[in-house]
């Protein structure tokens, strides 16, 4: 492969990841004000977007997977498509036990997180700024461990409980996105 073939490739996905990390914050602030609102006032709701969490993680994954060499190349996300389609299953069976759909998302987010340190120690070396993802990762982690204590105790959680988690995503999303996009300009001004 020659030099311009290369840096091509490198722009090309370096574009993909700023429309991805912008779309995946943008869908998250979505959820979230959805969820704040209606999900807060009809069961219903709540119940859909507590399956759709997990469902949209996947089709974002298996986009990015798809986009970024393939799914066979990229397993950890093929793993992690695998994952969260059977979490929004696990869920869509767990409600309406809050306590067992939070310790759904728990184990959820402590395996996508690692999944997701994964994929960002990977993509370090040819895009760059894969920090926000890493420490985005690790909190996801420690997130779901976190959901797994609250899952036992008798405090009663609700759609509220998660707000916070997909808060943190869209914030590392966004963050990601932002960085990309300065030091591409920055690459092109030197």
């Amino acid at each position: 492969m020659n030099t311009s073939s290369t840096a091509v490739d490198h722009a090309a996905q370096e574009a993909w990841l700023k429309r991805y990390y912008f779309t995946r914050a943008a869908f998250s602030i979505a959820w979230i004000l959805a969820a704040l609102g209606a999900g807060r006032q009809s069961p219903g709701i709540a119940a859909f977007l507590l399956v759709t969490y997990p469902l949209w993680d996947a089709l974002a994954n298996l986009a990015d997977g798809t986009r970024s060499g393939g799914l066979a190349r990229n397993r950890s996300q093929a793993f992690n498509v695998a994952v969260s389609l059977a979490v929004a299953g696990a869920v869509a069976i767990a409600l309406p036990d809050m306590h067992r759909v939070l310790a759904v998302f728990g184990a959820w987010a402590i395996l996508s997180g690692l999944l997701q340190l994964g994929a960002a120690l990977g993509r370090w070396k040819s895009v760059g700024a894969q920090w926000a993802m890493v420490l985005s990762g690790a909190q996801s982690a420690l997130a779901g461990a976190f959901f797994i204590y609250q899952a036992g105790t008798p405090m009663m959680p609700s759609i509220a409980t998660v707000i916070g988690y997909a808060g943190f995503g869209a914030f590392y999303f966004l963050v990601s996105a932002l960085w990309l996009s300065v030091a591409s300009r920055r690459a092109r001004n030197a």
